[in-house]
């Protein structure tokens, strides 16, 4: 299905126009402006870019139906403007049928958006963009009422009246082959105008301006999961390219106007960041006509690294859920892995006939707890400092996490066994009951669960650092992940140290990776928004916070050499070793089965 005519039903289940309604002149105004534009946009869809031939016939037909249309209405428009309309119209007919290049299409359309424009009353009457960002939950009830019985509920042209319409069936709204090239203006026309020859009618007047805005910002959303900021920033990105490749400062001005939707969000979070790209744009719109290559190549990278950076700040919104199992896994694993230690400790103890002594190894165990809370008030006080300095603390404290992360992923899946879990504990007691001092085994228990206690406090900085506002669901974790260690104590009380732990660090091994991959992109992205690394867009690479993945190529490779050593790790812990020849010994604490 051609892309011209996939938007043809955006509003094609929409009410009919009112018959015998005559529009008045801004309103002709602008149904000229929008036909006339839609035209130049069609019409470089179908034709290659030095004119001569065609490769979407249906493109080049649609255009000449837009243009068409603007001639019909050219008699209400301002009387200023009627004459030289008509003549750039019938230019404009010529330059279709002739297969002129699509540059000079545009700068003819230009030309006459402006004379228009300016006839009507300036650009803020002919077409003025909303004062705040259109609302989708209007927007989504306008769509629902309108659209859903031809597009479906979730646009993917799967309505219950799809089959029975003539022409194209409904578009699927969601693929971004439909929609990607189309910004929020470009919408917003096609639902004021319609489209000629077809069965989309206008709803210029059916609809009011600011339920065609909504309508419009719906529909651009649903090819990014329903994000409206993301479809803006999208239109911002595309919106450059083409004023760059044009040498248009219209175009830079339009692109302007669309980021302008989401500055004051920018600003209220980084003030600075939203100066930055406020002067950025400024320098695209004096510049890009004049700019040679190079400088043109310079204000695209940097227009583009601000936006990713800002894209961050207003529009990463980690998943509750995920920001949940992450705080619940985190305390689980490290509390079962204290509690496991100190009741190996224990049985040690038991087994060695000194079980007089383990008031010791929990004093011990006790202090650690006390040793953690003091060392977690200390790392939030020395987080006190400024935005810039916080962003590379946090952005550095992410990256250790993802590394301590990694490397005690690797060692739960060494661990599996239990002959090793016996010879560390082992290893341990041995040395402190030699000794014959308290302190010792104190100091034994204290070690084991103050570096629990370290790595908790990491994890949970990293993670609540990736959760930025949304901090709820990491206490719920928390919350839930200390009922969880109350029943494991309850459980290994009961039970001994015979528990099925091989599974349970199968499977936290595997959470921990994936906490870690997180923290790698995110640390990353800490860094790059305090501008101590580099950022460099990689255009068409995906965009999945949750999983902490931006297209920026710093990012991508911290990532790829964890996935690389993730996959070196796993072949060496499951490589095939030599089973034992004797019975186990009578001496192992803990068992894996």
């Amino acid at each position: 299905m051609r892309v011209s005519k996939t938007l043809l039903l955006v509003t094609g289940c929409l009410a009919q126009p009112l018959a015998g309604q005559a529009p008045d002149s801004l309103a002709l105004a602008r149904r000229v402006v929008a036909a006339a534009s839609l035209a130049a946009k069609e019409y470089a869809l179908g034709v290659v870019p030095a004119g001569g031939q065609i490769t979407q016939p249906e493109e080049v037909d649609e255009a000449k139906l837009f243009i068409q249309q603007a001639q019909f209405d050219v008699s209400g428009l301002p009387v200023a403007a009627r004459a030289n309309t008509q003549r750039t119209l019938s230019h404009i007919t010529q330059l279709l049928e002739s297969l002129a290049p699509p540059d000079s299409v545009n700068r003819v359309t230009d030309s006459l958006v402006v004379l228009i424009t300016n006839a009507a009353g300036g650009p803020k009457v002919v077409e003025p963009l909303p004062s705040r960002p259109p609302s989708l939950e209007r927007g989504a009830i306008v769509y629902r009422e309108q659209c859903g019985a031809c597009h479906g509920e979730s646009g993917r042209g799967d309505g219950p009246k799809a089959k029975s319409l003539k022409g194209p069936p409904p578009a699927n709204l969601t693929d971004p082959r439909v929609l990607g090239n189309k910004s929020l203006l470009d919408i917003f026309r096609r639902v004021s105008i319609g489209t000629p020859g077809t069965a989309m009618p206008e709803f210029a007047a059916d609809l009011s301006a600011e339920d065609r805005w909504v309508v419009a910002s719906y529909v651009g959303a649903m090819q990014y999961g329903g994000s409206a900021t993301a479809a803006i920033f999208a239109a911002v990105r595309h919106q450059i390219d083409s004023a760059l490749a044009r040498r248009s400062d219209k175009i830079a001005v339009d692109a302007y106007m669309t980021f302008e939707q989401v500055e004051t969000a920018i600003r209220a979070k980084n003030g600075g960041l939203a100066s930055e790209l406020e002067g950025n744009f400024a320098w695209l719109r004096t510049r890009v006509a004049k700019a040679d290559d190079a400088e043109r190549h310079t204000i695209r990278e940097r227009l583009l690294a601000g936006l990713e950076r800002a894209e961050r700040v207003v529009a990463d919104r980690p998943s509750g859920m995920s920001l949940f199992v992450a705080s619940f896994f985190l305390l689980v694993r490290e509390g079962f892995e204290a509690i496991l230690i100190v009741a190996a400790l224990m049985t040690f103890l038991a087994k060695a006939g000194a079980s007089e002594r383990r008031r010791e190894v929990a004093r011990g165990a006790w202090a650690a707890v006390g040793a953690s809370v003091i060392t977690w008030v200390l790392v939030e006080l020395l987080l006190q400092v400024t935005p810039g300095q916080r962003e590379m603390i946090e952005g550095a404290t992410m990256l250790l996490a993802a590394a301590v992360l990694f490397y005690v992923s690797y060692w739960l899946l060494s661990k599996i066994e239990a002959a090793k879990w016996t010879a560390f504990v082992r290893g341990k007691m041995q040395s402190a009951l030699s000794s014959g001092s308290g302190l010792a085994l104190s100091a034994v228990a204290f070690l084991a669960v103050y570096r629990e206690g370290f790595e908790t406090i990491l994890f949970y900085k990293a993670l609540f650092t990736s959760a930025g506002s949304s901090s709820v669901p990491v206490v719920a974790g928390i919350a839930a992940g200390t009922v969880g260690l109350v029943a494991i104590y309850l459980v290994v009380n009961q039970l001994g140290l015979r528990v099925a732990m091989k599974p349970f660090f199968a499977v936290t091994g595997v959470m921990l990776y994936y906490m870690a991959f997180v923290f790698a992109g995110k640390g990353i992205a800490e860094l790059q928004g305090a501008a101590i690394m580099p950022l460099t867009v990689i255009e068409g690479a995906p965009r999945i916070p949750v999983l902490g993945i931006y297209p920026t190529v710093e990012s991508l490779i911290a990532q790829g050499l964890l996935l690389v050593l993730a996959i070196v790790a796993a072949v060496w812990a499951m490589r095939s070793k030599p089973k034992p020849s004797g019975p186990p010994a009578e001496g192992d604490l803990l068992r894996s089965q």
